[in-house]
Protein backbone atom coordinates (compact mmCIF):
# COMPACT_ATOMS: atom_id res chain seq x y z
CA UNK A 1 0.00 0.00 0.00
CA UNK A 2 1.28 2.93 -1.04
CA UNK A 3 0.05 6.42 1.80
CA UNK A 4 0.55 9.00 -1.19
CA UNK A 5 -1.61 7.47 -3.77
CA UNK A 6 -2.44 9.14 -7.47
CA UNK A 7 -6.25 11.20 -5.62
CA UNK A 8 -3.79 13.10 -3.36
CA UNK A 9 -1.20 13.54 -5.59
CA UNK A 10 -3.93 14.75 -8.46
CA UNK A 11 -5.55 17.15 -5.52
CA UNK A 12 -2.14 18.71 -5.09
CA UNK A 13 -1.41 19.14 -8.84
CA UNK A 14 -5.11 21.05 -9.06
CA UNK A 15 -3.70 23.12 -6.37
CA UNK A 16 -0.86 23.95 -8.08
CA UNK A 17 -2.73 24.81 -11.26
CA UNK A 18 -5.06 27.09 -9.07
CA UNK A 19 -1.91 28.82 -7.63
CA UNK A 20 -1.07 29.57 -11.26
CA UNK A 21 -4.20 31.14 -11.99
CA UNK A 22 -3.90 33.42 -8.93
CA UNK A 23 -0.78 34.37 -10.27
CA UNK A 24 -1.76 34.69 -13.72
CA UNK A 25 -5.00 36.67 -12.70
CA UNK A 26 -2.30 39.05 -10.72
CA UNK A 27 -0.62 39.48 -13.88
CA UNK A 28 -3.89 40.74 -15.76
CA UNK A 29 -4.42 42.96 -13.12
CA UNK A 30 -8.47 41.13 -11.85
CA UNK A 31 -10.30 42.46 -8.66
CA UNK A 32 -9.08 42.10 -5.68
CA UNK A 33 -12.26 40.51 -4.58
CA UNK A 34 -11.87 37.59 -7.74
CA UNK A 35 -8.24 36.70 -6.07
CA UNK A 36 -9.40 36.44 -2.60
CA UNK A 37 -12.00 34.45 -3.38
CA UNK A 38 -9.46 32.44 -5.85
CA UNK A 39 -6.84 32.36 -2.79
CA UNK A 40 -9.93 31.02 -0.46
CA UNK A 41 -10.54 28.06 -3.19
CA UNK A 42 -6.67 27.23 -2.33
CA UNK A 43 -6.68 27.42 1.17
CA UNK A 44 -10.28 24.96 1.17
CA UNK A 45 -8.72 22.57 -1.78
CA UNK A 46 -5.41 22.50 0.46
CA UNK A 47 -7.24 21.80 3.86
CA UNK A 48 -9.10 18.99 1.87
CA UNK A 49 -5.83 17.49 1.02
CA UNK A 50 -4.42 17.80 4.46
CA UNK A 51 -7.81 15.87 5.90
CA UNK A 52 -7.00 13.27 3.32
CA UNK A 53 -3.09 12.62 3.97
CA UNK A 54 -3.54 12.40 7.55
CA UNK A 55 -6.54 9.71 7.36
CA UNK A 56 -4.96 7.28 5.35
CA UNK A 57 -1.56 8.09 7.56
CA UNK A 58 -3.53 7.33 10.32
CA UNK A 59 -5.39 4.30 9.11
CA UNK A 60 -2.38 2.91 8.04
CA UNK A 61 -0.43 3.53 11.22
CA UNK A 62 -3.30 2.43 13.26
CA UNK A 63 -4.03 -1.06 11.04
CA UNK A 64 -0.21 -1.80 11.86
CA UNK A 65 -0.02 -0.96 15.38
CA UNK A 66 -4.03 -3.64 15.90
CA UNK A 67 -1.73 -6.68 13.82
CA UNK A 68 0.77 -5.99 16.71
CA UNK A 69 -1.11 -5.51 19.05
CA UNK A 70 0.22 -2.00 20.62
CA UNK A 71 -2.09 0.61 21.96
CA UNK A 72 -3.06 3.28 19.23
CA UNK A 73 -4.02 6.31 21.78
CA UNK A 74 -0.96 7.89 20.94
CA UNK A 75 -0.71 7.48 17.43
CA UNK A 76 -4.51 9.07 17.41
CA UNK A 77 -3.82 11.79 19.38
CA UNK A 78 -1.15 12.85 16.97
CA UNK A 79 -3.37 12.72 13.88
CA UNK A 80 -5.68 14.91 15.79
CA UNK A 81 -2.98 17.78 16.29
CA UNK A 82 -1.80 17.28 12.55
CA UNK A 83 -5.15 18.00 11.65
CA UNK A 84 -5.14 21.18 14.58
CA UNK A 85 -1.81 22.67 13.94
CA UNK A 86 -2.92 22.31 10.13
CA UNK A 87 -5.77 25.06 10.82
Amino acid sequence: MTLYDDKVKNRLKRVEGQVRGILKMMDDEKSCQDIVTQMAAVRNALDRAIGVVVSSNLEHCIREQIEKGEDTEETIKEAVNLLVKSR
